[in-house]
């Protein structure tokens, strides 16, 4: 098939990206806002309903003739197709749909990333103060703050710290839930290698990358590990780094390292190994997912082995959100007092497995619910158990503080905790 051929298949036959969402009310009137999570795209649109209605069909099998239809359908009017046409030019123009302009940009992305020395911060002055006496402050008020953590009465203090989940919720609104885990290793004990796993919120078609890269903070820059990073890419290849690129946009790591650092002092020599991760529960049922499952197993395994080959010892800290409800995530209907209350019930009932260090039946839990709540978390807290566990060697959580955070002008819900094991 010729380049032209393919172009006007790609044009009348639309594939939407992996985007994300947020309903927005002007008014009596209600639109969706879409957004590009890999930072690829800086643009925003901004839709009525109708028009989003129709983006599952944006799926490469339904001709921009029968998206009319289902238009129809639904609203019992046409929809014209000069509309629709621009509808599509406008996605399109905003990298929005995938296609040939798409791929081109993709690639000089990435080959742009490669020659990046460091990755740069990307939130600074946005999500926390970029300014490093600003954000010394800054940490210091959440823990000083009536929901931070008291001085001095850390759960684990004088204990080794091997891991640390924290949340990756806006550090404005989080903060001293952040604290409350950081609180930890400021009073435990704990090593000078860091291994740091985080929710890539954009998707990631292979479920891990890894990035060599070295990180910027405003408080001073944080070395990869060289030794088990060069160890993991020697056993494994490229094939764990293929999607490195997706650290350059993502805020998982970012909002942990001024903490980490913060809580260490500054002063000391320490070192990171950065992994994003992206897969479902259902990973574990093999099935469809029969070839990640490998690949994750495939990635524990080398992980360790890398780490054991180092003889360092790690401290791994998540980056993880918990529960997603409201209508942002997909519900029908906002949360109530009864569902959010009830959604906390069950978040602590399914933390008692992660303080039992119990990966395979956190992963049960969540799949016997159906993920009804959308534990984003779930990858980055399984292979944090995971990368924990030695044979013959105890280990165990302890939720120290569980919020929530309220997301859009309809209360949708994300719901976080620390949890600190020993």
């Amino acid at each position: 098939m010729s380049t032209e051929a393919l172009e006007k298949d790609s044009k009348n036959y639309p594939i939407l990206r992996n985007l994300q969402y947020s309903p927005l009310k002007q008014g009596e009137e209600q639109y969706i806002v879409l957004w590009d999570p890999t930072g690829l795209s800086a643009e925003k649109l901004v839709l009525p309903l109708n028009y989003f209605y129709l983006f599952q069909f944006f799926d490469g099998e339904h001709s921009l003739e029968q998206v009319g239809g289902e238009y129809l359908k639904k609203y019992g009017e046409f929809m014209m197709p000069d509309h629709l046409t621009k509808l599509v030019a406008d996605l399109d123009e905003k990298l929005f749909l995938e296609g040939d302009r798409l791929k081109q940009v993709q690639a000089k992305a990435f080959e742009a990333y490669r020659k990046l020395a460091v990755r740069p911060m990307a939130f600074a002055g946005k999500q926390y103060e970029a300014d490093p006496v600003k954000l010394r402050e800054q940490i210091d008020g959440f823990y000083s703050s009536k929901e931070g953590p008291e001085k001095g009465k850390a759960e684990c203090a004088g204990q080794m710290i091997k891991g640390l989940v924290a949340p990756n919720f806006d550090i404005k609104d989080a903060g001293p839930i952040y604290a409350w885990g950081y609180q930890e290793l400021q009073e435990g004990q704990v090593p000078d290698v860091f291994v740091l796993i985080g929710t890539c919120h954009a998707g990631l078609e292979g479920g891990i990358a890894f990035t060599d890269k070295d990180f910027e903070t405003p408080l001073g820059t944080l070395p990869v590990n060289r030794a088990i990073i060069d160890a993991i890419r020697q056993e494994a290849g490229e094939s764990f780094f293929a999607e490195d690129i997706s650290h350059l946009r993502e805020h998982s790591l970012e909002l942990q390292l001024p903490f980490l650092q913060h809580a260490l002092g500054e002063g000391r020599n320490i070192s990171i190994v950065p992994i994003l991760v992206d897969f479902p529960p259902d990973t574990l049922t093999g099935g469809e997912y029969q070839q990640l499952f490998h690949r994750i197993d495939q990635f524990l395994t080398i992980t360790k082995r890398a780490i054991q080959a180092s003889g360092q010892q790690v401290c791994v800290i998540g980056s993880a959100d918990l529960a997603h409800i409201g209508i942002r995530y997909g519900d029908k209907t906002p949360p109530t007092d009864f569902s959010f209350h009830r959604c906390m019930q069950i978040d602590l009932e399914m933390l008692k497995k992660v303080e039992e260090a119990d990966p395979e039946g956190f992963a049960e839990f969540i799949l016997k619910e159906g993920n009804q709540r959308r534990i984003l978390g779930f990858s980055v807290i399984f292979a944090l158990m995971k990368l924990l566990q030695r044979d013959g060697e105890p280990l165990k959580g302890q939720v120290l503080r569980y919020d929530r955070g309220i997301t859009d002008q309809f209360n949708s819900t994300v719901t976080y905790a620390s949890i600190a094991f020993v």
